[in-house]
């Protein structure tokens, strides 16, 4: 069986962003919490539009979001503060 190429952490948080943005969440609160791979695989992402992926005083965003590399064992959007 073939082996699957990996998901892409574009396609599976621009969404989630999205309907945090629509629910009300500010994009200051929200935090992206990727493991490593996934911040690799973001960054390198050749359909992510390179207009969303910026940096701001060192720090990863993506769509204004932004990211916290390591840490965690599987990536998490954080909303923040209720």
């Amino acid at each position: 069986m073939a082996k699957l190429p990996p998901r892409s952490p574009d396609k599976r948080f621009r969404s989630l962003i999205e309907a945090a943005i629509a629910k009300g969440v500010a994009i200051e609160d929200m935090t992206l919490r990727l493991t490593l791979r996934d911040s690799s695989l973001l960054a390198r992402d050749p359909s992510t539009p390179v207009a969303d992926i910026r940096y701001v005083d060192g720090v990863m965003q993506f769509l204004g979001v932004r990211i916290e590399k390591g840490g965690v064992s599987e990536s998490v959007l954080d909303h923040g503060a209720a």
